[in-house]
């Protein structure tokens, strides 16, 4: 299956890959924090940060070529807009490792669980 983000042709590997790169920097994840109370304009967004407007907008075209937010004109505002779904499918992703880990904690706690029980036997042979 291959989608359509900003007039690229992606696979959803694509899609997952620029997903997690866009995640990778903590500005670029501080912004989409912000982006979750709502709409924010680009000065909005820059307030915050000790960099400049330049320098806010590459990190936006990031986040916008990985599909995570999206940008409009409202007259002489840029607002940006969190879009949800490639974090969605993210968190899907990485659901299925939690559940593998998950698996294989509840087969060491049984483990532990065994060796405590044999425990006491061992100690009262030793006496």
């Amino acid at each position: 299956m291959v989608l359509e983000l900003m007039g690229y042709a992606m696979k959803p590997s694509d899609r997952l890959d620029a997903t997690f790169a866009a995640l990778a920097d903590p500005t670029r994840r501080a912004i989409l924090r912000r982006l979750t109370t709502g709409d924010v304009s680009v000065t909005g967004l820059c307030k915050p940060f000790a960099m400049s407007q330049p320098a806010i907008s590459k990190h936006l075209k990031v986040l916008e070529r990985a599909g995570l937010i999206s940008r409009r004109r409202d007259a002489q505002r840029r607002p940006c807009r969190l879009k949800p779904k490639p974090l969605a499918e993210a968190t899907d992703w990485l659901e299925r490792y939690r559940q593998f880990w998950e698996g294989g904690f509840e087969r060491l706690d049984a483990l532990l669980e065994e060796l405590k029980a044999r425990e006491p036997k061992r100690e009262r042979a030793k006496r």
